[in-house]
């Protein structure tokens, strides 16, 4: 049996780790690379970046910020947020993170997925997928979640697995920072549709909330910000409670 793995995520903006809800409404958190090192220390398999403004000086920022976390950390880190090129992935990736994702240049252009796959392997390749309601299906946004684009997610979601990437992290607008549990449809439909790991992101409030989103999806890790910054629930706890529900993890 596959182990499931937690995330941890951090919005970076200008430096800084920041929170909000749905996308917005942002309040300071601290510093990446102590919150990165803490995470670590408190249990979490994996860490995730996002660059929230993605400003070109923000590029620099971040890849500044992935070599400090990269000197600090023993676990993998993933870095998304503003990345339009192959020599911005390889520079982050040169900085020391593990992976790196494309979000808006992707949907814009979906040859880069084939290009990253075959110039950095598949299992360096992230696309991250912020998504919105709509009707019964589920649109696509760029821009931090600002701008639709025609794509369809769970549609663009087979088209990146196609393309080469490795892993599909899947932001639901709806439920970003509500605490009121994961998009489990959206999450389902996604997962039902690739044969890559996808993490399920944004919504979780309790431990109940995780073993739902494992449960009830074949969603292969799962993202907590809010929950893990306010202390909600602790990571270790929280691993506890999942193998105590025959949900393996590491």
């Amino acid at each position: 049996m596959t182990c499931k793995r937690i995330f941890a995520a951090l919005d970076i903006r200008d430096g800084r780790v920041v929170k909000g809800v749905k996308f917005s409404d942002l309040r300071d958190i601290g510093d990446p690379v102590e919150a990165a090192g803490a995470y670590q220390a408190a249990g979490a398999d994996e860490i995730a970046f996002l660059d929230i403004n993605a400003t070109h000086e923000g590029r620099g920022t971040m890849i500044d910020m992935a070599a400090k976390v990269a000197a600090v950390l023993d676990i993998p880190f993933t870095v998304s947020g503003g990345v339009r090129t192959l020599d911005d992935f390889a520079a982050l990736l040169d900085a020391g993170a593990d992976k790196v994702c494309f979000g808006s240049a992707a949907l814009a252009d979906p040859s880069l997925i084939a290009r990253a796959a075959e110039r950095f392997g598949s299992a360096k390749v992230g696309v991250t997928i912020d998504a919105r309601r709509d009707g019964g299906r589920w649109i696509c946004y760029t821009h931090g979640g600002r701008m639709p684009t025609e794509w369809e997610a769970v549609a663009f979601a087979a088209e990146a697995a196609r393309l080469g990437a490795g892993e599909i992290v899947l932001n639901s607008m709806d439920t970003d920072g509500m605490k009121t549990g994961f998009d489990i449809p959206l999450t389902k439909a996604v997962t039902d549709a690739v044969d890559i790991p996808v993490v399920a992101s944004s919504g979780a409030g309790s431990i109940r909330h995780f073993i739902d989103v494992f449960q009830k999806t074949n969603a292969a890790a799962a993202l907590g910000a809010t929950v893990f910054h306010d202390s909600i629930i602790g990571i270790k706890q929280l691993k506890q409670e999942l193998a105590a529900h025959g949900i393996a993890v590491r």
